[in-house]
């Protein structure tokens, strides 16, 4: 596939689901941010589109249109397409594996938090991109769709627990859609189950409300941890759906059955 520059997004924005909920918000974000990748089979009149952000793809069009050679750029994505993509995307990789995922929206009110004594959830700034690095490599996948720390801490679309100036958790909208804002969270392993995550969750999902939209919640069917975090504070199921997670491009031509049926 060949890469455009973000910047032409616009002009294939109507490829890709709008106003919906979950990660197929990822386009409208791309486009909104500048974070990502775009990809067509070919300049003119393209018949097929990608666009990336964080890991993760949007595939869209006709899959009679590529090489599986052409596919190499979404090697080691989590790619959501059509079921009519799977033979080629068999066909590019090593391994494709499908994960169980589901999306869920807010809807109702959320569980009143406690948070420990002398904690503070507030909103992120400028400042507060060198605690966001601090959370160490592990947990960089909170930033990595706003392109980095610095441009989720300056963005005004996080909200941490501070403790003595240290970040213990933080929420962000990950995906920022039209409609929906999908949200992501981590904390920090020592301080989990304190209910910091929660806190910073409902505080987001207010400024989520106050901007006009609706906040969606999206996680593997087996991350029970996430499922209860989310129905705590106020998320309620609304689709499921399946993505697949490519690995490296085949040196030669692999058949569609390495499909991988069990989902990780």
């Amino acid at each position: 596939m060949i890469e455009l520059p973000l910047r032409q997004l616009l002009a294939y924005l109507r490829w890709f689901p709008s106003g919906t909920a979950g990660p197929t918000a990822l386009a409208e974000h791309a486009l909104a941010t500048r974070s990502g990748r775009l990809w067509v089979d070919r300049a003119e009149q393209p018949r097929t589109v990608a666009v990336s952000c964080a890991g993760h793809v949007l595939l869209s069009g006709d899959p009679g249109s590529l090489e599986p050679a052409g596919l190499a750029p979404l090697a080691d994505r989590y790619v959501l397409a059509p079921a009519r993509f799977l033979p080629a995307l068999g066909s590019a990789f090593d391994r494709v594996v499908p994960w169980e995922r589901m999306v869920y929206v807010h809807t109702e009110e959320p569980a009143a938090p406690r948070l420990p004594r002398g904690v503070t959830v507030r909103r992120l700034v400028d400042s507060d991109a060198t605690a966001l690095v601090a959370l160490g490599t592990d947990s960089a996948w909170i930033h990595a769709s706003w392109g980095g720390p610095s441009r989720l801490a300056r963005s005004g679309y996080a909200w941490g627990a501070f403790h003595r100036g240290r970040l213990l958790a933080v929420a962000c909208t990950y995906f920022l859609g039209s409609r929906f804002e999908d949200l992501a969270v981590v904390t920090v392993p020592e301080h989990r189950r304190e209910q910091l995550a929660l806190s910073c969750v409902v505080a987001l999902c207010a400024d989520v409300e106050a901007r006009g939209r609706t906040a969606s919640w999206t996680c593997s069917r087996y991350n029970r941890p996430s499922r209860l975090l989310a129905w705590t504070a106020g998320f309620r199921l609304e689709h499921e759906y399946v993505h697949y997670a490519t690995g490296t491009p085949a040196s030669n031509r692999v058949s569609a059955d390495r499909i991988t049926t069990t989902p990780a």
